[in-house]
């Protein structure tokens, strides 16, 4: 689940503020039902941040059981990874499309509550198929899941603009992607503690534990689908109460945009997939690679794992503060992606305490999210954002489905090491093109690595004009 929730940082402080007329026979309602007042829209923010948390939880449920999947399902990691290329495969596709189905087809509010149905649905087969022992039948859900995953999190933006426009929106979009760390992390440390009480209470392991598991975790989307069913409520009452539209997710997607693509976009686009792949695949098997190579227990190793989520959960607000402050977007992009090298090279080449390595990847990965993704912004024209993100996100969906399947034959057939060099190449083939970058947007007296300062006083000789 990458790309969106990367996006959010690049919509950051882009809306000016708006303020909604109050009809003058309205009764005075209390605070908690008064739309416009915090403590109703509090209740929408927590509605909001909770509205992705299943599927976040569920999306790593197999990088938290890989060990119980293969075993019990009897299958190579080639096929256990396919299970994430499965996630990324209709989301080449979706990624262009999710903001029209909101805005055209569906709208905000039945559009979020038939992606979190998807997400359900998807989850359940995902399980069934570990119970009737059919991997196949994992594998489609897995595909279901993804259909509505990425487009859950388009959803989720387009709530946050629609009630939090203006200067709350920062705030609110950090704490949405917080929320999905949480999650996230949640599932890295908890599903393998509840596959060995079910197993106890069950008597014995095999696929029919592993199901049971699975449909517990389910549970996580289920309350998602609630909140998504509350908060459909509450949008339909504020927009009779205040007379505003449904929101919209601004979307504008022309295929035929691509061809006027500039240098510097394509070159962001190679750093996206390139420095992704090399850590989506990774923390995917990273709970064997901690237990065979660190000789970790299954409970340090999930810990150790879910470190890089646990780590942008508090710092991906804090970065973006930092970012949008002092600007520089390709130097943190820079320091980013060679931490980033730093990391996977201590993991492949040292037996150094592997927590320095991940911690210094979960800040590489979050520093990277909050100055890659708004980059975006400052290379193409407003109406071709769209276009350039639906893009972005369906290129990388395409990278990680392809170097999932490619991550688990490497490890199959040589082993860890050949596994984290081939993730070594991957980040260093994303450091040369963002050194590219630096040159191309020097030469064409770009804007990308501008400091803030800098950027503002040009933005306001250019709005007096």
């Amino acid at each position: 689940m990458a790309g969106l929730e990367e996006e959010e940082q690049a919509l950051l402080g882009e809306e000016p503020p708006v303020e909604h007329e109050v009809p003058p026979s309205r009764k005075p309602l209390s605070a908690l039902c008064d739309p416009q007042r915090l403590a109703h829209r509090l209740v929408v923010l927590a509605l909001m941040c909770f509205l992705g948390f299943g599927s976040y939880f569920c999306y790593d449920n197999p990088a938290a059981l890989q060990t119980q999947v293969q075993g019990d399902m009897k299958v190579n990691t080639a096929q256990f990874m396919a299970l994430y290329a499965w996630y990324s495969w209709p989301n080449v596709v979706l990624c262009f499309f999710g903001g029209f189905l909101i805005d055209r087809v569906f709208g905000i509010r039945w559009g979020t509550i038939i992606f979190s149905t998807f997400v359900c649905v998807g989850q359940v087969i995902f399980a069934l198929g570990a119970v009737f022992n059919a991997f196949w039948l994992m594998e489609a859900g897995r595909f279901v899941f993804g259909i509505g995953g990425e487009s859950l999190a388009v959803a989720q933006n387009t709530y946050a603009v629609s009630w939090f426009k203006g200067k709350e929106l920062n705030l609110v979009f950090g704490l949405q992607l917080s929320m999905a760390r949480i999650g996230s992390t949640v599932n890295m440390n908890i599903m393998g503690w509840v596959y060995s009480r079910i197993q106890e209470l069950l008597g014995s392991t095999g696929y029919t534990t592993l199901g049971v598991v699975l449909l517990i975790g389910g549970v996580t989307c289920i309350f998602s689908l609630l909140c998504a069913l509350f908060l459909a409520y509450l949008d339909r009452r504020a927009e009779k109460i205040l007379c505003k539209e449904q929101g919209k997710s601004g979307e504008v997607i022309k295929l035929t945009d691509v061809k006027d693509f500039s240098l510097s976009l394509w070159l962001i686009f190679i750093i996206c997939v390139c420095y992704y792949v090399a850590v989506f695949p990774f923390i995917g098997l990273g709970k064997v690679f901690f237990i065979e190579k660190f000789k970790f227990s299954p409970q340090e190793a999930s810990a150790i794992n879910s470190i890089v989520y646990v780590i942008s959960a508090p710092m991906s607000p804090v970065f973006g503060f930092l970012v949008d402050k002092f600007g520089r977007n390709i130097f943190w992009v820079i320091c980013s992606v060679l931490i980033t090298l730093a990391s996977h090279i201590m993991l492949a080449f040292t037996f150094w305490n592997p927590w320095i390595a991940m911690c210094l990847l979960g800040v590489a990965y979050s520093l990277l999210a909050c100055a890659l993704w708004p980059m975006v912004a400052f290379v193409v024209p407003e109406h071709q954002l769209g276009t350039a993100y639906g893009f972005m996100q369906s290129i990388q969906n395409l990278g990680l489905a392809v170097i999932a399947i490619a991550a688990g034959t490497i490890l199959d057939s040589r082993g860890y090491l050949f596994l984290e060099i081939f993730f070594s190449a991957c980040v260093c083939m994303a450091l040369i093109a963002v050194v590219m970058l630096y040159f191309v947007n020097l030469i064409q007296g770009g804007d990308l690595n501008w400091s803030a300062k800098r950027r503002e006083k040009f933005q306001k000789l250019a709005a007096s004009e």
